[in-house]
């Protein structure tokens, strides 16, 4: 059974001052999203006001596949732990056309990771994790049934007009981080487009509990035997659940495709039996849109909200939450008066660019599945024909790439390369690695404590207090390795795991310049 929550409305001393009462940061929308970006912020000392309109958590499983750059966030956050413990671990998936196997793929061949390449875990899991960590959180001042209502954007501040139970009041705030979803009302108030492309095939999910025999990999088909011309797509989840997809076309009635004496038959000709119970059911049809910015003045777009993909290759709560880790600190800076301003644009650049690869991944992933026009549709029947005899064909089958972390090519916050050769370019996500012999177990152990860090031999001499240094034990292979560490070399790591620099030969004033432009005030 899904952890069905109800939460009840509280009055705020706010609503009984006699003037507004500033915040530095408001966060709309206590989802995935916002709940780890409130969490993030407190944990360096930032206090939030997050806000919902709704009052429960568990309607609907939703979301189903977190990445292991999301659980390396959750780890930094203290919830990685229970999460993998709780949900199903999985790296290996099949691709089928008809009842033939096109291909298998690994998502994580090498080993040297604390987290694994997916876990399977219902969203109202994670979302009850999350609250939890956050009403334990005393600078997170979580506020359910309070909707904003009135948005009115000054040169520094904003001016909130919250509606509640017991009516409406004001605030006041510095930052307004908009995370309240697909049909956000911040986008709303503003009167902000949302650009993009509408897919009009319509898809099923069921959530069905039954004893099954399958192994926890990801199966998709395409044109199977029991759904023939369509797609099917099946993923195991805790507690006996199974998560299937069916595409069903774009006529497609939603109200009629839902109703249980419909699900169930389509069900059955898939397993060849019917011996399981519906827990949920919905039809979707996606978008891939975005907004032109993320961030408008003193209010910034984070999460659905900000862009939006179809669900092939799990990159929506995946690519949400990567957006919060990407805010967070830059946030916690700006407000703590030690970076301009400015540096908020960075997150502007970076992530837009993320949620352009998203796009594009979920466009071709989504092309491909349901193609739209005949020379589409040719060219998806070639590459299925050809995928078990070449090699090079299985690369154009496309069931959805799935969620990697962005490379920020091109960064302002990064520093060019020296001569240094190997390891990972500026902007690239940190690769984990095992640490011996010092405080850590894995590098990712380290993101917990908040801060930048700069790893190689001599980084005590060169990190200034702020950052976190790392100096390889001699057991440390995979680390030297990952890194290209010998010889002197160091790299510096932003505090969201991204490369910021890398020197051949550091230096006490390469390494302090680096910083500052990391910061933002280079």
């Amino acid at each position: 059974m899904q952890p069905f929550r109800q939460f009840a409305y509280r009055r705020s001393p706010d609503q009984d001052a006699s003037t507004p009462v500033r915040h530095p940061v408001v966060v709309v929308g206590a989802g995935p999203v916002g709940l780890t970006l409130a969490l993030d912020l407190a944990r360096r000392q930032i206090p939030v006001v997050l806000i919902d309109d709704a009052d429960r958590i568990g309607e609907g499983s939703r979301a189903i596949c977190f990445a292991k750059r999301t659980l390396e966030i959750f780890d930094r956050l203290g919830l990685a732990q229970a999460m993998v413990g709780k949900g199903v671990t999985w790296r290996k998936g099949r691709v089928f056309r008809g009842q033939a196997e096109l291909y298998e793929f690994d998502l994580l061949p090498e080993g040297g990771h604390k987290q694994p390449a997916f876990i399977n875990l219902q969203q109202f899991h994670v979302e009850a994790a999350l609250v939890d960590a956050v009403l334990a959180e005393p600078l997170v001042d979580l506020r359910w049934s309070n909707r904003l209502a009135g948005l009115d954007v000054r040169e520094d501040w904003a001016a909130l007009t919250i509606a509640t139970p017991d009516g409406d009041y004001s605030l006041e705030t510095d930052w307004l981080i908009a995370c309240d979803g697909a049909r956000s009302p911040t986008r709303d108030l503003l009167g902000l487009e949302f650009r993009g492309e509408a897919f009009e095939d319509r898809f099923l999910i069921a959530d069905v509990k039954m004893t099954a025999p399958f192994p926890t990999e990801r199966w998709f088909w395409f044109d199977p035997p029991f759904h023939s011309g369509q797609s099917a797509l099946l993923h195991r989840q805790p507690d006996d659940v199974w998560r299937i997809d069916l595409q069903l076309g774009p006529d497609a009635d939603p109200d009629h495709e839902k109703r249980p004496e419909i699900v169930r038959p389509r069900i059955e000709r898939m397993l060849g039996h019917g011996d399981f119970a519906l827990e949920w059911v919905s039809v979707y049809r996606f978008q891939c849109r975005r907004l032109d910015s993320f961030l408008h003045g003193r209010v910034i777009f984070a999460g659905d909200a900000a862009h939006q993909v179809s669900p092939f290759g799990a990159r929506g709560a995946n690519s949400g939450i990567q957006d919060a880790d990407n805010l967070g600190w830059k946030l916690a800076l700006v407000v703590q008066g030690r970076s301009p301003v400015s540096l908020l644009g960075s997150y502007d650049r970076e992530r837009t660019a993320a949620a352009d690869e998203n796009i594009l991944n979920s466009t071709r992933a989504t092309d491909f599945i349901a193609p739209r026009s005949p020379g589409e549709r040719l060219l998806r029947e070639a590459a299925l024909s050809l995928a078990p005899l070449t090699g090079f064909a299985k690369r154009f089958v496309n069931s959805g790439r799935l969620s990697l972390p962005s490379a920020y090519a091109g960064s302002p916050l990064s520093t060019e390369d020296d001569d240094a050769e190997g390891g990972l370019a500026p902007g690239a996500p940190f690769l984990d690695a095992p640490l011996q012999g010092g405080a850590f177990a894995w590098l990712s152990e380290a993101f917990a404590k908040g801060r930048a860090i700069l790893l190689g031999e001599g980084a005590l001499s060169f990190a200034p207090d702020h950052v976190l240094a790392i100096e390889p034990a001699p057991g440390d292979a995979t680390l030297c390795r990952r890194y290209a560490l010998d010889g002197g070399a160091a790299v510096l790591l932003r505090p969201d795991g991204h490369v910021a620099a890398r020197f051949r030969r550091p230096t006490r004033a390469a390494v302090a310049a680096a910083i500052e432009r990391m910061e933002g005030r280079g």
